[in-house]
């Protein structure tokens, strides 16, 4: 008080329209673990940042922390947005995805259950990663319900601003690059070494496919997969 008050007072005398029904007030950012200021040198605006990351792995980072909580800017924590961003794509890599799917379920009551509860975001993000795992489970086992599961995956995703790309387009980085991240070449090695483990020889040559045809080479060696990219 009476900031609020005189915002909403001001507004509707003008408007004569409800101005507002609920005020979110967001936890401050830092910068590597100190507040953000301009007398500490360490200020940035978002167009700054957007000219180094995409605006997805950027809305990732936020969302994936609680709007009250401070959010620690640095580095790090954009890379491992990315890679978590990847996992997901990956997971719907590869699947027929439907725009006409219904969103229904468990994973959509802990969903909705999550941002009910004073707009859990971080929780609601959880409920995704769940999702993921299951997809990549059906994947395996060449179950046709996965790519329900990941439209549905995507759907939900998409109330939070993420996973509206394509997930090849994505996956090749930047318009023009074409090439996978390093995090997405990792995380689909890791997929076929669980497939060849679960002895899923189909789907071990599919992964080993889907690299070859982005320009990633295997090569097996007693301490396991390694990779290289074409030059």
């Amino acid at each position: 008080f009476p900031h609020h008050e005189n915002e909403i007072a001001q507004s509707e005398a003008a408007n004569g329209e409800t101005f507002v029904n609920y005020w979110l007030h967001a936890g401050a950012v830092r910068v590597n673990k100190e507040k953000m200021s301009k007398s500490l040198g360490n200020f940035f605006t978002i167009r700054e940042v957007l000219a180094k990351y995409p605006a997805e792995i950027v809305r990732y980072l936020l969302t994936a922390s609680h709007y009250r909580s401070q959010i620690d800017y640095a580095e790090e924590a954009l890379v491992e947005a990315q890679s978590a961003l990847d996992r997901l794509y990956t997971a719907m890599d590869q699947l027929s995805l439907t725009n006409n799917v219904s969103l229904a379920g468990p994973y959509l009551e802990r969903f909705n259950a999550a941002m009910d509860d004073d707009f859990n975001t971080r929780e609601a993000i959880a409920v995704l990663f769940d999702m993921a795992r299951e997809v990549n489970r059906l994947k395996r086992d060449a179950d046709t319900n996965a790519a329900q599961l990941a439209s549905q995956m995507r759907g939900l995703g998409n109330i939070l601003g993420l996973l509206e790309m394509d997930p090849q387009t994505y996956l090749k980085g930047e318009a023009g690059e074409g090439d996978l991240s390093d995090a997405a070449i990792d995380t689909l090695v890791a997929q076929r070494n669980e497939a060849k483990t679960n002895r899923d020889f189909a789907l071990s040559d599919q992964i080993r496919d889907q690299l070859k045809d982005a320009g990633v080479v295997l090569e097996d060696s007693k301490d396991g997969v390694r990779w290289k990219r074409e030059s």
